[in-house]
């Protein structure tokens, strides 16, 4: 059962999809192309089949994963990162950079291409420059519809607090 935080916060709105254990592997290993239900308990060593089954249905349900039967008798399935799954490996190339600074320094990301380290970083389309982590803010978007409406009539579409400092990176 994923966990709840109950905060109107995309962080913690994020993790209740995508928090639990071996999520974020199954993105990763799912990075380069679809993947059988055996070949990702081959490269997840450790999870248990229910446990991988779990996560997989929970992933499709969210719509991050799709997937396909390529046999039928057995009934036999690869799964592969949808568009909105795919827009995890950022987040997955975020904790590997983090990951090599600072737990696990015998890796680096790197460019494929030269072999030199790369950086994650915050670009704002508009001014087309890089923006520091420091200077990065959540804010809530104008209300709209429903939003809107209770906005007007008092009542919160979001919660208390109106600004966030986003996660430095």
């Amino acid at each position: 059962m994923p966990k709840r935080y109950g905060q109107a916060c995309p962080v913690a709105k994020s993790l209740e999809v995508i928090g639990d254990r071996w999520t974020l592997l199954l993105v990763r290993d799912l990075l380069p192309g679809p993947r059988r239900f055996q070949d990702l308990q081959q490269s997840l060593a450790g999870i248990p089949p229910n446990i991988l089954s779990g996560r997989l249905k929970l992933m499709e349900e969210h719509a991050l994963v799709a997937r396909r039967f390529y046999s039928e008798h057995p009934p036999r399935a690869e799964y592969a990162l949808t568009d909105k799954g795919r827009e995890l490996g950022v987040v997955v190339g975020a904790l590997a950079a983090w990951g090599s600074r600072h737990v696990h320094r015998q890796t680096a990301l790197v460019h494929a291409e030269c072999g030199h380290p790369v950086e994650i970083t915050y670009i704002c389309p508009r001014c087309a420059g890089r923006v520091r982590g420091a200077a990065v803010e959540l804010r809530r978007r104008p209300a709209s519809g429903k939003a809107a409406k209770r906005a007007r009539s008092g009542g919160s579409a979001l919660g208390a607090r109106s600004t966030r400092r986003a996660p430095r990176g």
